[in-house]
């Protein structure tokens, strides 16, 4: 299924509702919605922080909730559109929300890069979420969705792929505090594409050099994959798969006293740098693409906003629990995200 539309709106004016609105990754969502014009109401467990930032943003919309209270959050949802969750660690919240959302009558978005999560709730909720006409949506970030937007749109018109290799290189990395939380949370094996199926990552994890196009040439990288592992082995016909991370970030992440990341005024995202490289290889023929851009945070804000924009009003059509280039036109999705938020590029060698 692919739902596409060449100018999103939403159906009427009811809000989407951003849970974890007050943490780095949300409030980034709350800006992108209003500078798109969309109507948001903000949502978490923290009143006197929903209302600090509300005040921010000039909205009158706060809904407290907790994941612990499972009819605070139905609550929180009535009315919607559909809920943005930007809460982790996802292993926790995602379930809790996603139930809600199927009570509620809500489409259901995250931002996880937790691959057990993902996996957990595209497999746990696709059948209620089809007989309801909802969509249930993780991984629409960074993390995940965009590496399947740009494998999706590489593949083309293959009808099967030999072998996908991603690999991301960050010129930094400053953990987020729920960043911090979610790795010590998210302890499950990783899991790669062998055979057609998904496996673990043999440990150690692989080490290698790839390299990337400037500004970071070569670099030392190991196997780390994340919810785009998952996300594409729910639609493309993939015989292997990897996904590498640079390994200078991960030093960063590591260590306790990196500090969080600290937003740059001009910019309205932090300094640090990505590029995300897709190799698809098919009898000899290999195909490329890739995205490059400005702060990890912050671009999955502009992804997850235009898929919960390009979603059609609850109960209407078909529904189920999708991958991001499973549901969406990914050169199409890709076109809206660049340039403005990211460079993309594609192409074959």
């Amino acid at each position: 299924m692919r739902i596409q539309a060449a100018t999103p709106t939403l159906h009427g004016r009811t809000p989407i509702v951003v849970y974890g609105a007050t943490g780095h990754t949300g409030q980034f969502v709350c800006g992108e919605l209003q500078r798109r014009g969309l109507p948001f109401a903000l949502a978490g467990r923290n009143t006197e922080k929903l209302q600090l930032l509300a005040a921010q943003f000039g909205v009158l919309d706060v809904r407290t909730a907790s994941v612990d209270d499972g009819r605070s959050l139905v609550r929180a949802l009535e009315g919607a559109h559909a809920v943005i969750n930007c809460a982790g660690p996802f292993l926790d919240t995602a379930a809790p929300l996603v139930e809600a959302a199927m009570e509620a009558g809500v489409h259901y978005l995250d931002v996880t890069a937790e691959q057990a999560s993902a996996q957990a709730t595209l497999q746990t909720f696709s059948k209620t979420a089809e007989e309801r006409g909802l969509i249930v949506l993780p991984a629409a970030a960074f993390y995940g969705g965009l590496a399947d937007l740009l494998a999706t749109a590489a593949a083309g018109d293959w009808p099967s792929v030999d072998l996908v290799e991603v690999a991301i290189a960050l010129d930094s990395w400053h953990p987020t505090s729920g960043t911090r939380i979610t790795g010590k949370r998210n302890t499950a094996a990783r899991l790669m594409i062998a055979h057609g199926e998904l496996v673990p990552v043999v440990q150690p994890a692989p080490q290698r050099s790839w390299r990337f196009a400037g500004p970071f040439g070569d670099q030392a990288v190991v196997e780390l994959p994340f919810t785009e592992t998952i996300a594409l082995s729910r639609h493309l016909q993939v015989t292997e798969a990897h996904s590498y991370l640079n390994l200078l970030p991960l030093a960063e992440l590591r260590d306790p006293n990196t500090a969080a990341p600290v937003v740059d005024t001009s910019l309205g995202r932090s300094m640090q740098t990505f590029r995300v490289e897709v190799a698809e290889h098919r009898n000899g023929t290999i195909r490329l693409a890739a995205a490059s851009g400005h702060d990890i945070y912050a671009v999955s804000a502009p992804i997850i906003v235009e898929a919960a924009a390009r979603l059609q009003a609850p109960r209407a059509g078909r529904g189920g629990a999708f991958a991001l280039g499973e549901l969406f036109d990914a050169r199409s999705f890709l076109g809206v995200l660049s340039p403005e938020h990211l460079l993309v590029e594609l192409g074959e060698k």
